[in-house]
């Protein structure tokens, strides 16, 4: 299978499963336009890969787009100690074609902040208006952007240049998918309590294996015993929002939210506004959503081999039994 089109591929399906189905399109379109208006010389700067890719955190950080990728050493944080583990794989005779990250690094992490305005929406779609929600928003954006300025964001796309070994990463597509996943099957589960929700969560596989690492789900906010109301995923969207946003979601009716990993002051928010909170766990969910990528690459015929915290399970296989 050709790099381009593992890319197109993490897209596709980003653009799928995610949360601003009937606003994407319009959105899109907005950017061309523009674009369009900008002089020469401002267009020459211009990131023209997000006039057809609007996931800023998913992008191909070294390679053409022609090599034929048959086995990927992938994983949540591909950095140079990882693309080293490649090459030294390489050299053992494993053939590892590309290296595929999920946490973006390169253009990709320097553009993590862009992806983030799919928070606004998320509250929409939970109640908040959405004024009062690109509000909330526009600050805690601003914030992570300066804290990512400073980063080295090129040190493992370099070595992946000297080692000559292709490299991407795919970040929101892979967390639009989780975040569909977990809202489907909360969907079909009837849940009156806090327990019932961690009953659910550990039927799946990637929060089973985290647990006896001691890494999957926690209850951090609120008790099992506490009915768990109206309940909110959220699996993506870039980063953490703000703190601000609790407030609101109280208002909206939600009572329970489920993400990945939190902040304490955003406990602490959530807390104040008696919002019940689960950490689902930072690599068993992000686990969660690159399976459901990597199962549509093995499908083609793409071997993985999991690394840096991926909790490989294949979903296929599974249907299979």
């Amino acid at each position: 299978m050709k790099l381009k089109k593992i890319y197109n591929l993490a897209v596709e399906l980003g653009k799928k499963y995610d949360p601003r189905q009937e606003y994407l399109e319009l959105f899109q379109e907005d950017k061309l336009n523009d674009y369009e208006k900008l002089s020469e010389e401002e267009k020459g700067f211009y990131d023209i890969e997000s006039l057809a890719n609007p996931f800023s955190d998913t992008r191909i950080l070294y390679g053409t787009g022609d090599e034929e990728i048959k086995k990927i050493l992938c994983g949540i944080d591909m950095e140079t100690p990882e693309i080293l583990l490649a090459d030294w794989l390489n050299q053992k005779g494993e053939q590892v074609d590309m290296v595929l990250a999920h946490h973006p690094e390169g253009v990709a992490q320097a553009g993590l902040h862009e992806v983030m305005h799919v928070q606004a929406d998320m509250l929409e779609r939970a109640g908040v208006p959405i004024n009062i929600a690109e509000g909330i928003m526009a600050s805690r954006i601003s914030e992570v952007e300066r804290g990512i300025m400073p980063l080295n964001h090129q040190r493992a796309v370099d070595a992946a240049r000297l080692l000559n070994l292709p490299f991407m990463c795919v970040h929101s597509p892979a967390d639009n998918m989780v975040n569909r996943f977990l809202q489907d099957l909360f969907k079909k589960k009837e849940c009156r309590t806090i327990k019932n929700v961690m009953e659910i969560l550990f039927e799946i596989p990637e929060y089973q294996k985290a647990r006896k690492l001691k890494a999957g789900p926690k209850i951090v906010v609120g008790d099992k015993k506490k009915r768990c109301g109206k309940i909110f995923i959220k699996m993506t969207g870039g980063t953490g929002g703000s703190p601000k946003a609790y407030e609101r979601l109280a208002a909206a009716g939600i009572g329970t939210f489920i993400c990945m990993h939190m902040q304490e002051k955003h406990r602490l928010a959530a807390k104040d506004n008696n919002i019940n909170v689960i950490i689902a766990g930072h690599m068993a969910s992000d686990s969660l959503g690159l399976n459901l990528f990597l199962d549509e690459l093995e499908l083609k015929g793409v071997n993985i081999i999991p690394c840096s915290g991926l909790i490989r399970v294949n979903r296929k296989n599974i249907n299979k039994d």
